[in-house]
């Protein structure tokens, strides 16, 4: 090989190497589901909502709480119970027992990595989010998770009225695939009083449960 061919060929190689893994790269997130979309806004949904009678679904608690006060997930688990009585429910304490009884488990309840939801469409969820909910969901004999992503305070309107807004997902535990997402809002009024959380949490279990009369 010649001297000139041979330094060609070093100058050639980093540059095949970044586009090999660029090319990996867009793969991954393509089969994440992170390739993208705008930011959810309320009223956006995307997937559809499963019948969930006769089903034991997962309930996680609310992962990231902004600008709304109070614990909202004894309401949501409430709500739930109020309308899915058809439903074998699983709900935060019982995660969190199922957990505490198996601390070899590498799993969790809370501060799951779930922004993810918040900035893009998401097909299906990898580790470690998914690993996390597979195991989990093993110890509970579920296949089925509802994620309520965040409790937020909506955009601002006349007079300091605001919504307060839901973001969740619910998921295939068995394949990681991302069943439903979606973004819903309560009745206008003051973000501190929490009947407004409840009418978004009223809203929610409306939207996960229609098929409840």
């Amino acid at each position: 090989m010649k001297s000139h061919e041979f330094l060609e060929r070093v100058v050639r190689f980093p540059l095949v190497v970044r586009c090999v893994g660029m090319v990996l790269a867009v793969l991954v997130m393509q089969a994440c589901g992170g390739g993208g979309g705008a930011a959810p806004e309320a009223g956006g949904m995307r997937g559809f909502v499963p019948d969930l009678r006769g089903r034991r679904v997962m309930v996680y608690p609310v992962q990231i709480r902004q600008g709304v006060p109070g614990d909202v997930d004894p309401e949501i688990a409430f709500a739930f119970r109020d309308r899915g009585s058809e439903i074998e429910w699983v709900f935060p304490e019982e995660l969190r027992a199922a957990l505490e009884r198996a601390p070899v488990v590498q799993s969790r309840v809370d501060g799951l990595p779930v922004s993810m939801f918040l900035g893009a469409e998401v097909d299906r969820v990898g580790d470690p989010l998914y690993g996390q909910i597979r195991r989990l969901s093993e110890l509970v004999n579920s296949d089925i998770a509802i994620i309520p992503v965040t409790v937020r305070s909506g955009a601002e309107g006349v007079a300091g009225v605001s919504v307060v807004e839901v973001v969740s997902a619910i998921l295939d535990v068995r394949t990681g695939r991302v069943m439903w997402t979606g973004v819903v809002a309560g009745r206008p009024g003051p973000v501190s009083d929490f009947g407004s959380v409840a009418s978004a949490v009223e809203k929610l279990a409306e939207t996960l449960l229609w098929y409840v009369r």
